[in-house]
């Protein structure tokens, strides 16, 4: 157990408090609206530590809080088929991020990170509605799938741009859930392949990341519980507003 916990040991109180804060803020976000466990995760944890190190502690529980998503919802086989362009290329586009920035510092990671979180905030707070013909999928799926996966070798955060993309398919709500529960597993799978080879995902983060996996489910239960309570319009409204000031923090600051 004193392996698992070597992480926060050297991290102090201070910081291994605002981890667990983190996941659970982000597990309640995602609980409640299906999504926004990484993003959230990322963009507070990156305060206070590498874009990278803040990558490596969402690995497990991203894997774990997306396996429900993945299976649940009876089109996982159809899914899969219809979005194989657009995963093999989030795994190829993050293999080509990983390899492009291997062995060098992202000087300006934390405004990358920022530049992304404004976005997708600004996506979220305009209710942009897109949609995207059945004949162009063959090479937008694709090109969508290679810029995730870049987007995710750079910041950790992989909303952008598979998310709205997603959205613009038509897919029923249920259906749309699972999609992006699938994004957002081989996403995470082909990240963790990334950190492990850049050397930023050993040991002591794996294990750090194990139990941080405690507090994202705490969160997600809370989230589930508030999404019968609160106007989900409301909820998302609050989340991309905050969103958008963490983003402009990170972009001012980085």
């Amino acid at each position: 157990m004193h392996a698992y916990l070597d992480f926060y040991l050297d991290a102090g109180l201070a910081l291994s408090a605002m981890v667990f804060g983190t996941f659970l803020l982000a597990g309640t976000v995602k609980g409640c609206i299906g999504l926004g466990l990484p993003t959230v995760a990322v963009g507070l944890l990156s305060l206070t530590m590498p874009a990278p190190q803040a990558a490596a502690l969402l690995v497990v529980p991203s894997i774990v809080t997306n396996v429900w998503q993945c299976v649940v919802g009876g089109h996982f086989a159809a899914l899969l088929r219809r979005l194989a362009p657009m995963l093999v290329a989030i795994c190829v586009g993050n293999a080509v991020g990983v390899l492009w920035l291997a062995g060098t510092a992202v000087a300006g990671a934390g405004s990358l990170l920022g530049c992304a979180l404004l976005l997708y905030a600004v996506l979220g707070l305009a209710a942009v509605r897109m949609q995207v013909p059945p004949q162009a999928e063959w090479w937008l799926g694709p090109l969508t799938g290679a810029a995730t996966g870049l987007i995710t070798a750079a910041t950790g955060v992989f909303v952008i741009p598979a998310v709205p993309y997603l959205q613009a398919l038509g897919l029923e709500r249920n259906t749309l859930v699972q999609a992006m529960g699938i994004s957002f597993m081989v996403s995470t799978l082909a990240m963790a392949g990334g950190l492990i080879y850049s050397g930023a995902l050993g040991g002591a983060e794996a294990s750090a990341s194990v139990l941080a996996v405690a507090p994202a489910l705490v969160g997600m239960a809370l989230g589930g519980w508030l999404r019968q309570r609160v106007s989900e319009k409301v909820f998302k409204r609050g989340f991309f507003i905050a969103l958008f000031l963490l983003g402009g923090h990170l972009l001012l600051a980085g």
